[in-house]
């Protein structure tokens, strides 16, 4: 019990560095290039980001329990949408500024968040089904990319870029293995106190897998790099919602229990709905928005554990 404390506060603090360092190199990389901060979240810390939730989805599909990765994947979604979103607010003490230009060029993200339901509607992801999912991520990607140079940022001639990006890739390692034993650890606590496996699941891995964004976007927004944090949220979401189920499919084509399309699955798609709600309403996140979207979280939690029992 001690050890596994020890390494808890040890892996914890790795999470901490690793964001703080991830936070300022993403940000010095988008000037460099003349990207957007948002673009570099959405898609440059996303990509790393999503990697806890990728490996113990994959380790699970590996070990005959697919399903307990899909739910991992759709509860952390649920969580990234709603309660990292809420802490933010919460945490930089005003709203969340979102610029216009995110709003235009996602107004169909939520619409995205159907397809993995939609495709598992019959309980089954097919090879093929993991290939379409696959393919509707890297597009949305592609046309997130596309248009995004910031004519308003100085040109730089690349001195020192490879520098910021390998510090990057540095930072989220430090930030990713961090994650991972906070998760290792925090499982072997519970266990320690005869938790139940529902609580550790929804609550241990899969908030455990949200770390690395909720501490690197934490970062962001004391920095009022706000782009940035949302951005990696969104992006790290819609990569979890396609591109690593559609991965798990092509690992291993699975069944999986209807109520995680129905529950978690829903629960997931309405938040979005409910976040872009919020967002273009005076283009920011209100505490009493953030309120709402805890509330919304909580919700989430007790139905879950309802159906559970």
């Amino acid at each position: 019990m001690i050890n596994n404390l020890f390494i808890f506060f040890i892996s914890l603090f790795m999470v901490i560095k690793g964001a703080t360092m991830a936070t300022k190199h993403a940000a010095l990389l988008a000037e460099s290039y003349r990207l957007s901060k948002y673009v570099v979240g959405f898609i440059i810390v996303a990509t790393i980001s999503i990697l806890p939730e990728t490996l113990i989805s994959l380790n699970a599909a590996l070990e005959s329990n697919p399903s307990f990765g899909l739910g991992t994947l759709f509860g952390s979604n649920v969580a990234d949408l709603t309660l990292i979103f809420a802490i933010l607010v919460f945490v930089a003490k005003r709203g969340l500024k979102v610029e216009s230009k995110i709003l235009k060029k996602n107004y169909i993200y939520p619409f995205l968040l159907f397809f993995p339901l939609i495709l598992g509607l019959d309980g089954y992801y097919s090879r093929f089904e993991g290939a379409a999912l696959i393919l509707i991520g890297i597009i949305f990607y592609f046309m997130s990319l596309k248009d995004s140079i910031d004519d308003s940022l100085p040109f730089h001639n690349g001195i020192g870029r490879w520098q910021h990006f390998l510090k990057l890739l540095l930072s989220m390692a430090i930030l990713l293995i961090g994650a991972h034993f906070t998760v290792t650890s925090s499982i072997s606590i519970a266990n320690y106190l005869a938790i139940s496996p529902i609580l550790i699941g929804m609550l241990v891995v899969g908030l455990g897998t949200t770390m690395p964004e909720l501490f690197f976007s934490i970062k962001c927004v004391r920095r009022k790099d706000d782009s940035l944090a949302v951005g990696d949220l969104l992006g790290t979401v819609l990569a979890d919602a396609t591109i690593v189920v559609g991965i798990l499919a092509l690992v291993s084509p699975f069944e999986f229990p209807l109520k995680i399309i129905y529950i978690t699955g829903l629960f997931m798609v309405t938040a979005s709905f409910l976040l872009f709600f919020f967002m273009k309403s005076g283009r920011n996140i209100s505490r009493k928005e953030a309120l709402l979207l805890f509330i919304f979280w909580l919700s989430f939690v007790v139905v879950e554990l309802l159906v559970s029992r």
